[in-house]
């Protein structure tokens, strides 16, 4: 009953309406002419919500009744009781979530407020996100707080439970958008945010318990039955798939498009915000954007005005170009508050750009989430120095990051588990937690997997967690670094000590420094964990498995090509190319159809099959602006059967598991192809063959752990 009081949306609304809680405008109907009519009847734009579906799917914004047609049609094709509700368009209020949890006996608290920058009509998955709410007086926060109490309680939900809430921006007017009966990506976000476990407190409930019953594991002293306080700031920032779909809208609306996303903590919103850009792996460290800095102003208001997943970065460049912060709030509907914060880091690079550096400008810099690396590039680029004839002394001998302790309950209590953040200039919370441990161990880094995106999904992170788990089991301490809030790693207790830390060298240095581990594992970490391997080996930090040199070996397309030649194994006949002129080249010396491959990459991403000399030019310029200075493979594609091995190798043996045995042909990504296992179409002559030039390849690259290869 609770469940369908929220999910079927004439349940929904007339259970608001009984309880006296505002909602939108709206109809439901099970028809197209019921959407259309309403339409009609309200105006345009209207916003269309399915009936018990995950991710906005099958909605949108429809601007007109051609818009409305289609997206109508697709939300009662998806919505499993062909439902929709058509909605009056209130784009531009401000969304406000509450995490909210609730016992049988009708114990009730809230977990955790957050607040979208973006405004209501971009998907909260799709938004960045902060909690808590940072622009609400408290007339506003406990009026909506007070809403969300009483709304799970009269639903009757018992465990968790998600309220949407849009606020009037300028007035004290609000309205509920929507109730999640259960966990969504906002729990995840609220529990890796406050230290409340909240799926583990609602499991706990769904047996009998009540909140007064439950232990906060996090202080070991307070139960369950109590508000987190928050004596820091996080911002989540999605991750969406556009570097591998380049042709694809990055338009952004209530379906949701981001396909994982990271979560950052600091003690101030600058703090927090640079973290979390730099966590999200899209080739920045800042928010300065080399594509939009050299838009005219025309393109820029163009790109300002667009709802798409780079309009923060245009938004930036508009404020480091002083336009007023009155315009930006009215074409973005951004809060005032947030711009001025960004304001903030703008006018930091300016004075970066003009001013010497100083130890209280460096200071400035690196307390609003610069990084050095940042600082010294930015330095060079405005003074048109080379870095030999820079000093930077300064920033050599500047402190390192500190580290906070998230403890749920702003310092009151002290905390058991030790989970932290970095931060600048502070106390430092982890180095007596580090050195008053009784009986030490050694210790072990593990480097998560990062954000999910396609390609490099949870099944990394169950890896990272069983790594964990069988290190714990072998007597080590274990330290896991990541910044994904959806995950397992990060969970407080997975790990004897949890970094929430973005997986670049500058940001693990000080963390590796300060728990002098013996050693540190990449291989469960996918592309994310993998990429520190360079600098880890000249920085001397002893891998654990496969070294950095077998790593570069296997990933490095030119290095890899000579190992197949030493074993004699054949592969398609290729060349290497930096430049366009050098693909097409190669591509013509090769003859059509030719498959292009970046070093360095996961999930297939920029490969492609070229079947003229328009695509390689096309492929390239694509490649190069996204993975500057990388080399391209070019092979001639060659059709045939490909089969997959992943195999298990110590040194000196290896296990095959087994052959796995594509049914689609080769040139679809093996994450896209349909497979078998065993493989049956080929005979025990060639399963010799294969399993003796794996073993053989395992081998020469040296291989302490797992490795994958593929067959054609």
């Amino acid at each position: 009953k609770t469940i369908d009081r929220a999910e079927d949306r004439q349940c929904f609304k007339s259970t608001m309406e009984a309880i006296h809680e505002p909602v939108i405008p709206s109809i439901i109907t099970q028809t197209l002419e019921g959407a259309l009519t309403f339409a009609r009847q309200e105006g345009y734009p209207v916003i269309v919500r399915p009936a018990f579906t995950l991710g906005g799917s099958g909605g949108g914004i429809a601007e007109d009744e051609a818009a409305l047609r289609k997206i109508a049609a697709s939300g009662l094709r998806q919505s499993p009781i062909t439902q929709i509700l058509v909605e009056k368009s209130i784009a531009g209020w401000k969304e406000i979530e509450f995490e909210v949890m609730r016992d049988s006996q009708g114990n009730v608290i809230t977990v955790c407020s957050m607040e979208n920058l973006d405004p209501v009509g971009i998907h909260t998955g799709d938004s960045i996100v902060v909690a808590p709410a940072l622009t609400l007086a408290d007339k506003e926060y406990q009026m909506l707080r007070s809403a969300a109490l009483h709304i799970i309680d009269a639903m009757g939900v018992e465990g968790g439970c998600n309220v949407q809430f849009a606020l009037h921006p300028e007035s004290y007017e609000y309205a509920v958008i929507e109730v999640n009966p259960r966990v969504s990506r906002s729990s995840a976000l609220a529990s890796k945010a406050t230290g409340y476990p909240i799926a583990r407190v609602a499991a706990k409930i769904a047996i009998g318990y009540t909140l007064e019953e439950i232990d906060n594991e996090i202080t070991g002293k307070t139960k369950a039955c109590f508000e987190p306080a928050l004596d820091y700031v996080v911002v989540k920032f999605p991750k969406f798939p556009f570097d591998k779909f380049v042709y694809a809208s990055r338009g952004l609306s209530t379906q949701m498009k981001a396909t994982g996303e990271v979560m950052a903590i600091g003690r101030s919103f600058e703090f927090a915000l640079m973290k979390a850009i730099r966590g999200a792996e899209i080739s920045h460290d800042s928010l300065i954007d080399t594509t939009i800095r050299a838009l005219d102003k025309e393109a820029l208001f163009s790109k300002i005005k667009a709802q798409d997943d780079q309009r923060i970065f245009a938004v930036y460049e508009a404020l480091y170009r002083d336009y007023p912060i009155e315009l930006l709030h009215q074409y973005t509907g951004i809060d005032e508050w947030f711009l001025e914060k960004i304001l903030h880091l703008a006018g930091l690079e300016k004075k970066l750009r003009i001013s010497p550096l100083t130890s209280s400008l460096v200071k400035e810099l690196k307390e609003n989430g610069f990084l050095t690396s940042t600082i010294k590039s930015l330095y060079l680029e405005a003074n048109g120095v080379n870095a030999d004839e820079a000093d930077f002394s300064l920033l050599e001998d500047c402190p390192a990051y500190t580290y906070k302790m998230v403890d749920t309950c702003g310092g009151e209590f002290a905390a058991q588990t030790p989970y932290f953040y970095s931060t600048y200039g502070e106390e430092d919370e982890a180095r007596p937690f580090w050195e008053n441990r009784v009986n030490p161990k050694p210790v072990i880094v593990v480097f998560g997997s990062g954000p999910i995106r396609i390609g490099q999904g949870i099944e990394f992170d169950y890896s990272c967690v069983h790594c964990v788990w069988a290190l714990q089991k072998a007597g080590y301490e274990v330290v896991i670094i990541n910044n994904n809030p959806e995950t397992v790693s990060t969970d407080f207790n997975t790990a004897d000590r949890l970094y929430f830390e973005p997986l670049t060298p500058e940001d693990v240095a000080p963390i590796l420094f300060l728990e002098k581990p013996q050693a540190v594992v990449v291989a469960f970490g996918g592309q994310t964990a993998i990429r520190l391997t360079k600098w880890l080996s000249r920085n001397n930090i002893p891998i654990l498995g496969t070294c950095a040199d077998s790593i570069d070996m296997a990933e490095d397309r030119g290095r890899f090509e000579a190992l197949l030649q030493n074993l004699r194994i054949r592969q398609p006949e290729g060349f290497t190319a930096r430049t366009v002129d050098e693909a097409l080249e190669a591509a013509n010396n090769l003859g059509y159809p030719v498959l292009l491959r970046p070093s360095y990459v996961l999930g297939g991403q920029n490969m492609i099959i070229a079947f003229c000399d328009a695509d390689v030019t096309e492929y390239m310029g694509i490649i190069l602006s996204q993975l500057e200075n990388n080399l391209v493979l070019i092979d001639k594609y060659m059709q045939g059967t490909e089969l997959e091995v992943d195999a298990i190798c110590d040194g000196e043996d290896v296990l095959l598991p087994g052959i796995m045995e594509h049914i689609d042909r080769a040139g679809i990504h093996s994450g896209d192809s349909i497979a078998v296992y065993p493989a049956w179409n080929f005979t025990d002559e060639m399963t010799k063959t294969v399993v003796e030039k794996s073993r053989d390849m395992a081998l020469a690259l040296g291989t302490q752990g797992l490795v994958n290869i593929q067959w054609l």
